[in-house]
């Protein structure tokens, strides 16, 4: 198996995972929306605490950087074995195997990604 094939198979692995847990989410926060329209919710007598509405702001937001995640896996999987695949965006360098491997989606190197002026410059 070549690396571009291990990485789509890992992208893959990952896409699923979060779109279930994206498919979740859209369950949950529209049941959520479902009983604060039908009046069922106290949110000033809560004994847990928490208001409905924070609960579904908490639920929004999770659910916005899952899609985000999932667009991201799409980007990387459309771009696995296209010229360019693995080298860093910022540098030009190759990203490590090992980084592709812990995050296939991944356009920057370990230094460019951090920043760090270790990071070289593009050629």
């Amino acid at each position: 198996m070549s690396t571009a094939d291990g990485v789509r198979a890992a992208l893959a692995e990952e896409r699923r995972a979060a779109a279930g847990r994206l498919a979740a989410l859209e369950r949950e926060l529209a049941s959520a929306v479902e009983a604060a329209a039908e009046g069922t919710a106290d949110d000033e007598h809560d004994p847990e605490g928490s208001t409905t509405a924070f609960e579904r702001a908490q639920v929004a937001a999770v659910l916005d950087q899952v899609r985000t995640r999932v667009a991201a896996l799409d980007d990387a999987l459309a771009r696995v074995g296209a010229p360019g695949f693995g080298l860093c965006t910022g540098c030009g360098e190759p990203i490590a195997a090992e980084r592709l491997a812990a995050r296939p989606w991944a356009t920057t190197c370990v230094a460019c990604a951090a920043g760090s002026p270790g990071g070289r410059p593009r050629r």
